[in-house]
């Protein structure tokens, strides 16, 4: 695929967060204790709408928002089935223990995954910057995870809801913009866009 044929910033946004915004907003919308699996059902539609769009559109599903989607349509299903928002609730944390393996197992083994899948958004970047990038972003993911989990025992699932709108995409994108004088000192190049989140918000 050429780079003319990857997603704009704009459609990258839309398809990370859209089917969250979906989530959000049939929440509450809906009323009545069956709320919570309605949102949830329109959460999995609209993820599964998110990957149909991009393998149509681009030609291929990137392994975050693949992964993502599979786990999304997984817990989701469970919650449907069994009645049970536990399922829904803990598919964050998972998701944000998965990446920071991944990325604290690519930089043990000498592979730096971060660098891999972003390599074209960071020009200029040194290895020691991707290797203090991919650090940052595998301590924040193990911080959002317990922050999920702290959130969703701690409060109403409504308040779980918007917290995933209001708390967990601005702490992602307000910790990504920290990174840019880290970055820049690392050889970044200063005139393309540095703070880019490296997948799906989850």
């Amino acid at each position: 695929m050429s780079k003319a044929d990857e997603p704009s910033g704009g459609i990258r946004l839309l398809v990370d967060i859209g089917p969250l915004l979906v989530f959000f907003a049939v929440n509450f919308l809906a009323e009545g204790p069956a709320k919570v699996f309605i949102a949830t059902g329109a959460f999995m539609a609209a993820m599964l709408a998110a990957m149909v769009f991009t393998q149509i559109r681009y030609g291929r599903i990137s392994p975050l928002l693949l992964f993502s989607g599979v786990m999304v349509l997984v817990l989701g299903g469970l919650t449907l089935w069994l009645r049970d928002d536990l399922f829904i609730k803990i598919k964050p944390t998972i998701y944000y223990l998965f990446v920071a393996a991944l990325l604290a197992f690519g930089l043990k083994t000498g592979r730096n995954f971060l660098k891999m899948v972003l390599g074209s958004a960071y020009p200029g970047l040194s290895d020691t910057g991707w290797t203090k990038l991919t650090r940052n972003w595998a301590l924040f993911f193990l911080f959002m995870a317990g922050l999920n989990e702290l959130v969703w025992r701690t409060q109403s699932f409504d308040f779980w809801v918007g917290f995933k709108l209001w708390g967990a995409i601005p702490l992602t994108f307000l910790f990504a913009a920290a990174n840019v004088p880290m970055l820049l000192r690392h050889g970044l190049a200063d005139d393309k866009e540095a703070a880019q989140e490296p997948g799906p918000v989850e």
